[in-house]
């Protein structure tokens, strides 16, 4: 049984007490997820609350629950098909809660609220819609998308996060009840297979959900089913599975099938063409005799074609019979059926000629051969394609390091990866791939982290600096103290948080998997259709039209083409995307992205640096020293991004620092503290003050003209009594403006919501070109303005890097935590950027709207292909030409289409999003509206 624990925490006043404290925590409970700062804990644990209070007392503070404490509920959803139900279930959740945080796609919900979970429950089933709860385990990814897939770890993120996935991916035979189960399938050939497989796994019982994926022959499960459950299920319904212990061995025995496959389909490829290739030229220069010896003749050389048939074709009737066990239909039946069909007529016009009519004693035993050869041709091809689609993924798996150097006593010892454990000191040298994410203790080099960022610079990296695993060592030797190992690297996770996006099915999905579902047996009642036409109404020879058209249509037909051209696209996408730093965390968010009309950003690390410092300082008469003193001592225990340029302001004054108490933070205000001698001492902006009752009539013309030159000011007070103001400015981003100007050109709304005071926000506007501004905004306020925004009918996305700004993620259609965020702001977002610029976001819309067009042009090329070729083989233009198409090429058309779709697809990994985009008249920014 697991628990969330949510505490108020006392005694706390700086970071050193907030890492005593996660220390304590986490030796109680290694596994656990720990949100902390100075006043709260969020704690998600086996371990009871008693002994959670305990281990927080046993590192020197106090913690008491939290009073009216909200419950986090997930649940599957079923019945949701678009953004339409989507929005009528958020709409329904709202009016249960509307202070509810809410993180929905069309599967799954995840929400925050003070309501019970049957009261969510009864409010998704009066929006029309049913929900169940998910069981969890604290490794399970608090993502409501897909959680179990063929491959594992999760997204980036700066420190460990309440319901951060740190999932487990070594799944034995009998692993349940909850953990990842990930399965590499075998003996799928078409999106009916992937169908049949889907049925088999979602009857298992436990299976709360499945998914199977065409393009990367794996599927995922969440359930307390076991895995030999599963791949018992799954050979039972004829194909065949197996647990997937690590992402290497997962990408390694992916390629190992698809090269073992891509040989057999050549083989049978030769073995069928060769033959019937000879049989069709020698069909030019001799019609065959069906009388005398040579009538004899033909009968042998069609059962040596029945041999080959059941070699080079023994994957289709394999396939087949399954499909018939099961009562199933596919493509491998079609084709059986059609080239089976094509040699059963020909024997038994070599048998019988004389039954048949003259006109009707025609041989296709060249049709069986040329069917079976051409569309294994084909299916080699898609393989061999298909193999790159994956590329992005295995460029990430490859930057995993297998050993590391770690420091044992004076000696530096090569040890396997999973034996580096957190604490260990590591030595890395020039070249050397990072195998931890780890600080650096000790030595200077330049880091390129290219291939996680996207960024080509190399980046500096001193003592007291962070390194991710899989970044490269260009020059210095460095020592790390690893701080995250194995599956908890941010390498890992974001190689899961691809893996598991790959997987996912974005909305426009749903219209194909409905097709393919009934596609097989409506194209086998279009064959018997067409062939009872041409029987009963076609010209003579009617039995010979009638094979030609009803083989043709059977053979035509490709459910495949339609199976591939989402996920295929998809993997391509998501892949192409993470290589350009942007973790897309599900399908759905990869659709919505493209759809965006308004971005809403923070200020303060999103617009600017998120580096401020102090410009100014004017000091009133008081005791300069000692109010220096308490300013050090009060802005010790704040985490603020302002607090650390003040703290260097004062280290810069060589003040001295004074022990204060009560030390209480104040949000979207300020913090205030009781000083050594009991002064009264209060830090913040005009409304804290106000609510202080100082006056400050007397400065308000300095405060004007500083926050006209976009600066924030700090109001410092003693007892009530203004001491000083200080001037912080966060500079603005180098790339902002033009970043702005690139999100205008996909006519996108910018719109900035901030904390800051309105005159520091309008100028902060103007210089970057913000279309709209909103200041002096508490973390609540923004959620509001978002959802204002959509009821205005835009489709908002929110930029943020802050935990405060995780409620306005999360209620944003679309989410993107900058790359130094919180990992509850990660959490909320349905994409992060790995590198903190806004060009990140018009990157991410390029890439969205390319890859829904590239999955539309599948889907309508697919579409298309069978509206027109199927009347076609059926004959529909006799009438005009006199002639039928020939089952062969009905087969080299089937294989077309497939390879059609994989080749376009492919053509998204060349995808570069345009970088500079700027408007016809680069216009001033005193063009730009600036509203409140």
């Amino acid at each position: 049984m697991f628990h969330d624990h949510r505490l108020a925490l006392s005694g706390l006043h700086c970071g050193g007490c907030v890492k005593r404290t996660r220390a304590a925590l986490e030796a109680l409970d290694p596994k656990a997820h720990i949100e902390i700062d100075v006043e709260h804990l969020a704690m998600r644990t086996d371990r009871p609350l008693e002994e959670v209070i305990k281990a927080v007392e046993g590192a020197g503070f106090q913690a008491a629950p939290a009073q009216d404490t909200p419950h986090h509920h997930r649940l599957a959803l079923e019945g949701l098909h678009c953004g339409g139900c989507v929005k009528r279930t958020r709409t329904a959740l709202e009016t249960l809660d509307p202070q509810a945080q809410i993180d929905i796609d069309t599967e799954h919900l995840s929400i925050t609220t003070h309501k019970s979970i049957s009261e969510v429950i009864s409010a998704v089933e009066d929006a029309g819609y049913r929900a169940a709860p998910v069981r969890e385990t604290p490794e399970s990814a608090p993502e409501p998308g897909p959680t179990i897939e063929a491959s594992a770890a999760t997204g980036e993120g700066a420190e460990d996060a309440v319901g951060q996935t740190d999932a487990d991916t070594s799944t034995s035979p009998d692993k349940a009840s909850g953990e990842a189960i990930e399965l590499q399938l075998s003996g799928i050939t078409c999106a009916g297979c992937v169908r049949t497989i889907q049925n088999a796994l979602d009857h298992v019982q436990g299976v709360d959900e499945a998914q199977v994926n065409f393009a990367t022959r794996s599927a995922r499960v969440r359930g307390s089913a076991t895995a030999s459950d599963l791949i018992r299920a799954v050979e039972q319904a004829g194909y065949g599975a197996e647990v997937i212990e690590s992402i290497e061995q997962g990408e390694a025995r992916r390629g190992e099938l698809e090269q073992q496959d891509y040989r057999h389909k050549i083989r049978d490829t030769w073995l069928a063409l060769v033959p019937g290739a000879a049989l069709m030229v020698s069909m030019f220069f001799h019609h065959p005799q069906l009388e005398g010896g040579e009538r004899w003749f033909w009968v042998v050389t069609g059962l040596a074609v029945l041999g080959i048939m059941l070699t080079a074709g023994r994957g289709f009737y394999d396939a087949a019979i399954k499909a018939v066990r099961h009562r199933m239909a596919n493509m491998d039946l079609l084709v059986a059926i059609g080239a089976t069909t094509a040699w059963l007529y020909s024997m038994f016009v070599a048998l019988l000629p004389d039954i048949v009519p003259e006109a009707a004693r025609s041989l296709y035993l060249e049709a069986p051969l040329m069917i079976i050869g051409l569309i294994s041709l084909g299916q080699a091809i898609e393989t061999r394609s298909r193999g790159r689609t994956s590329k992005a993924l295995s460029q990430l798996v490859s930057l995993r390091a297998s050993t590391a150097r770690v420091i044992r006593g004076q000696q530096d010892v090569d040890v396997a990866i999973d034996d580096v454990v957190r604490g260990d000191l590591v030595r890395l040298r020039p070249g050397e791939r990072v195998p931890v994410d780890g600080e650096v203790v000790e030595g200077s080099s330049h880091i390129d982290e290219s291939m996680l960022t996207g960024e080509p610079q190399a980046v500096e990296r001193n003592a007291g600096d962070r390194v991710s695993a899989g970044t490269l060592n260009t020059k210095g030797t460095l020592t790390l103290r690893a701080t995250r190992v194995g599956g908890d690297t941010s390498l890992s996770r974001i190689i899961e948080q691809v893996r598991q996006a790959q997987g996912s099915r974005p909305p426009i999905s749903r219209l194909a998997d409905r097709v393919a579902s009934i596609f097989v047996p409506a194209v086998m009642i279009i064959a018997v259709i067409t062939a009872l036409v041409w029987f009963n109404i076609g010209p003579e020879p009617r039995i010979t039209h009638m094979l030609i058209t009803a083989t043709s249509v059977l053979i035509i037909a490709c459910p495949c083409a339609l199976g591939l051209a989402t996920p295929i696209s998809t993997m391509i996408g998501v892949g192409r995307a993470a290589s350009a730093g942007i973790l897309i965390r599900h399908g759905e968010s990869l659709q919505r992205i493209g759809e965006l009309t308004a971005l809403v950003v923070d200020k303060t690390g999103t617009l600017t640096e998120g580096k401020p410092r102090v410009t100014d300082a004017l000091w009133q008469d008081e005791d300069h020293d000692r109010a220096l003193a308490l300013l050090a001592g009060l802005e010790r225990g704040s985490e603020h991004p302002l607090a650390s340029a003040v703290l260097s302001y004062c280290d810069e004054q060589s003040a001295e620092t004074v022990e204060v108490r009560q030390f209480e933070a104040l949000s979207g205000r300020g913090v205030t503290a009781i000083g050594s001698s009991g002064e009264r001492l209060a830090l913040g902006n005009a409304a804290l003050m106000k609510a202080n009752n100082v006056a400050l009539e007397e400065v308000r013309e300095t405060v004007n003209a500083w926050e006209k030159q976009a600066r924030s000011v700090l109001h410092f007070a003693i007892d009530g009594r203004l001491v000083a103001l200080l001037a912080v400015q966060d500079p603005l981003r180098a790339d902002a403006r033009e970043a702005i100007e690139r999100l205008h050109a996909r006519q996108l709304r910018v719109v900035m919501l901030t904390g800051d005071a309105e005159p520091t926000a309008r100028a902060i506007a103007r210089e970057a070109g913000i279309d709209e501004v909103h200041a002096g905004l508490l973390p609540e306020d923004k959620q509001t303005h978002i959802e204002r925004l959509r009821r205005e009918g835009y489709v908002v996305g929110m930029a943020g890097d802050g935990i405060n700004d995780a409620p306005a993620l999360a209620g944003a259609d679309v989410g993107f935590a900058m790359g130094a965020g919180s990992d509850v702001a990660i959490e909320s977002a349905g994409a992060a950027l790995m590198r903190d610029s806004l060009h990140g976001i018009s990157d991410a819309i390029d890439l969205s709207r390319a890859t829904i067009k590239n999955i539309k042009q599948n889907l309508w090329g697919a579409f298309a292909y069978n509206t027109l070729g199927i009347p076609i083989a059926a004959g529909v233009l006799y009438p005009l030409t006199g002639a039928l198409l020939s089952p062969m090429v009905a087969a080299l058309a089937m294989a077309a289409s497939s390879v059609t779709v994989v080749t376009n697809a492919n053509r998204l990994r060349h995808f570069t999003p345009e970088r500079i985009a700027r408007p016809d008249n680069d216009q001033s920014a005193a063009t730009t509206e600036v509203t409140s």
